[in-house]
């Protein structure tokens, strides 16, 4: 499992012209699964994601979580995080497969919302994705 967090002002997701998700301060993640993750690799990722202290403190360090501030997530499913760029065309054969994908993405979203607002992308759908990176601060958590 990899995720890309984007510590943000603001972010939303639109399909087709529409918002369907939005945030204000908070982060804004890109979530991907490969072939070999599980519901527990997704309970360690939702604490290590809810627990990252990457918010600045009253002394400006970076020493609060997006539950210590008050924020709210944004989890966009994002397949291509699991890419072979070894050839010109990217390979996706580590991604886990969509059906398999799709679930894990719900049990990895209502994970998160027992703890803080969450708001998410939807599987499979053309997305736009627009955010106010606030830093910029971008950091990539993987399983392993």
């Amino acid at each position: 499992m990899k995720l890309v967090v984007q510590r943000v002002k603001e972010s939303s997701v639109s399909v087709d012209g529409k918002t369907v998700a939005s945030i204000a301060k908070g982060l804004m993640v890109l979530v991907g699964f490969g072939v070999s993750d599980d519901e527990e690799i997704a309970d360690i990722m939702a604490n290590r994601l809810l627990k990252l202290r990457i918010f600045p403190d009253t002394d400006g360090r970076m020493n609060l979580s997006v539950c210590d501030i008050g924020g709210s997530l944004l989890l966009v499913p994002q397949f291509t995080l699991y890419a072979s760029t070894k050839k010109h065309r990217p390979s996706f054969h580590k991604s886990m497969n969509p059906t398999d994908a799709s679930q894990l993405f719900d049990y990895f979203c209502d994970k998160c919302s027992e703890d803080i607002s969450v708001e998410r992308g939807v599987f499979g759908a053309y997305m736009e994705v627009s955010l106010v990176n606030d830093g910029p601060v971008t950091i990539e958590l993987s399983k392993d």
